[in-house]
């Protein structure tokens, strides 16, 4: 591949991580503490100081885009520098001296997967989720445990600018739902792994149906994301207690939210008349009764 700018590139070794095997995770994060020092060792080094393998080495640099790893060193070298939050994610949260380091360690590894999320996202493939989204008759939206909350919020949201929405959180719903989708349905799939059996299957089945398959994952080599007619990208390191996923969880509502914009601006007024009855709907009650909520009988 062509060695993106210094950023970009920072952005891409970064979304590689989480489909990375334990050892390509090594080198990559490697590359991320020190892109300018890593960019002098030769294979046989960047091997021995990440405890892996040269064919771990090349094979990292291919799976980036790159013939091989000079290439790869090239590309580091012209990076320069990593960003100053770099030097707090070498720790994880947990082994901070205090709550101040639990504060910044936590704001940099949410800050740089947002920023990594919004420079390898497929602005091609955001506008054809949404398309998607917008032109369906009805949407699926799934997620298990804390992909569900992110799905859910979506959900909330897509159901206040007037688009027929039904949220499945556990699995063999999901399942069942898939079978009731058709070619004019679309099913937004929230999976940080992207390989929850379940789920997997359900967005097989819907696709087989030939319902349209929208996969926001972190994992871009995923079985989810193989399955998907389009996928959004949401970046995030894991840490021991899953301080990467909490990042993740940041990168992905992030994207879920640019994908809800991107809706709302297809709806177009649609949208904007949908709101405001909705927000009638819910304060119209209250009003009723003097501000307080009516009691049902």
């Amino acid at each position: 591949m062509t060695a993106p700018d210094p950023d970009a590139l920072r952005a891409h070794l970064l979304a590689a991580v989480p489909a990375a095997t334990a050892s390509g995770a090594r080198v990559l994060t490697a590359l991320l503490e020190d892109p300018v020092a890593s960019a002098q060792f030769t294979v046989t080094d960047l091997a021995a100081r990440t405890g892996t393998s040269e064919a771990t080495v090349v094979r990292t640099a291919r799976s980036l885009g790159f013939a091989g790893y000079p290439q790869l060193r090239l590309a580091l070298a012209a990076a320069g520098p990593a960003p100053a939050p770099a030097a707090l994610l070498t720790e994880s949260p947990e082994d901070a001296p205090d709550l101040a380091g639990v504060v910044a360690t936590l704001t940099a590894l949410e800050s740089e997967a947002l920023h990594a999320t919004a420079r390898t996202i497929d602005l091609t493939a955001l506008g054809a989720a949404a398309d998607a989204v917008q032109g369906a008759r009805a949407v699926d939206c799934w997620g298990i445990g804390a992909s569900g909350l992110l799905a859910a919020d979506f959900d909330h949201k897509a159901v206040r600018v007037g688009l027929l929405t039904r949220l499945r959180t556990e699995g063999h719903a999901a399942l069942v739902s898939s079978e009731t989708l058709g070619p004019d349905d679309t099913a937004l799939v929230v999976s940080h792994s992207g390989r929850t059996p379940d789920v997997v299957a359900a967005a097989g089945r819907a696709r087989d149906r030939g319902a349209t398959v929208v996969a926001v994952t972190s994992s871009a080599g995923s079985p989810l994301a193989g399955t998907a007619d389009h996928v959004l990208l949401a970046t995030g390191r894991e840490t021991a207690y899953r301080a990467g996923a909490m990042a993740s969880r940041a990168a992905t509502a992030l994207v879920l939210d640019c994908l809800y914009v991107a809706v709302v601006q297809r709806l177009g007024d649609r949208a904007g008349d949908a709101l405001q009855r909705t927000y009638r709907a819910v304060e119209e009650p209250r009003s009723a009764d003097g501000g307080r909520p009516r009691r049902r009988r």
